[in-house]
Order: structure tokens, then sequence, then C-alpha cells
């Protein structure tokens, strides 16, 4: 499956990064200098990565996330990869996302009208951020069916502005289409294939 997406999963361990990256025996992501390790230890693996990557970013053994940690390691990260020069083709998924670590996750998503989806329970996934009514409208769409055919797009999505809202998913990294079939692909629909 993973050669046929032309995708590689990376899974990153957020609270073991914490304990390697500040040499600490606590999982809080709690200053911003903690942050700033964790980002560049992510980027570093991506860098390495090469290619397309999806990167499951868990947060599962993080039991606390402030919010300059959130902007510094989640908000930046995206940030960087939504853009037309980012360094590398990248989408990201937060895994292990817990009521304590919303708050600060939605807060610094939105502020930058950035979005991420996120598995917030077992095999729910949601979009955190900031996303219009219609990109949630097909966003729920393709998380529902998990795929979407290049050639059902007009069937499924029968109106252009819902074929634009596609589009923006695309854009601002929160669906995946695969090369060189046009398949639209939810992440959490990767997530589970290639793992």
């Amino acid at each position: 499956m993973r050669e046929e997406l032309g995708i590689d999963p990376i899974t990153i361990d957020v609270g073991g990064l914490v304990r390697r990256s500040v040499a600490s025996l606590y999982s809080h992501l709690v200053t911003r200098p903690t942050g700033r390790a964790v980002r560049l230890a992510i980027e570093r693996q991506l860098a390495e990565a090469g290619g397309t990557s999806i990167s499951l970013i868990d947060l599962s053994e993080v039991a606390v996330v402030d919010f300059s940690c959130a902007d510094e390691v989640v908000a930046k990260l995206v940030q960087r990869y939504v853009r037309a020069d980012r360094p590398g083709e990248a989408y990201f998924v937060l895994l292990g996302v817990h009521a304590p670590h919303r708050d600060p996750l939605e807060e610094v998503l939105r502020r930058q009208s950035l979005a991420l989806v996120a598995e917030t329970g077992e095999r729910r996934f949601e979009v955190l951020g900031e996303i219009s009514p219609l990109e949630m409208e097909v966003w729920s769409v393709l998380e529902e069916r998990g795929r979407i055919r290049a050639a059902e797009v007009n069937g499924v999505l029968p109106d252009a502005a819902r074929q634009d809202g596609l589009g923006r998913l695309m854009e601002r990294r929160l669906a995946f289409r695969q090369a060189p079939s046009g398949d639209y692909h939810a992440l959490s629909a990767l997530v589970r294939d290639l793992l």
C-alpha cells in the first residue's frame, strides 16, 4: 500500500523526543525552548525521510502542552509545510490528543488560520484549528468515505464550490491526493492503511 500511495509514514513520539532533547524525566511541553528542540528534531526526521511523508505526531505520552510549545511545535511546523516554498511534501496527523492538549492546540492553530487533523479518541479524527464551514463539510464527506476516486469527484461533490473546497483541503494539507491516479484520501484513512 505504501508503494501504491507514494507516501511514507514517520511516527514521532513527542514524549520520547522531549526526554531525549531536554534531558528531562517529564513529558511536558511547557517552554518555548523545549518546543523548539522538539520541532527541530521532527524537521530532521522529515529531511532524512525525503519524498512525500505523513508524519504521525504522537502526543499520547505528553501530559501537558502549553501555548508556547503548541505554537513552537505544531503551528510553526504546519505553517512551514503549507507554504508554496515548503522544504518537502509532508502531511501531519496528531495522535493521542487528550482534553488538556486541545485548548492550546486549537488556540495557536486558529490564531494563525491553520488547521490539522487529530486523533481525539480511539479511531475518531477531527480537524483542529481554523476551517470554513464549506471546508468542514467537504472534509467530513472525505472522512466518511476514506477515499474519493478522481472519476467520482463530480458525483460526490457535484458543484464547483465543494470541488474548490476539496482543493483548499489539499492546499492546507488536510487531505492527500495520490499521483498519478488523482484519487483523494482522508488522512485518517492513510493512518489506518499505512500502519
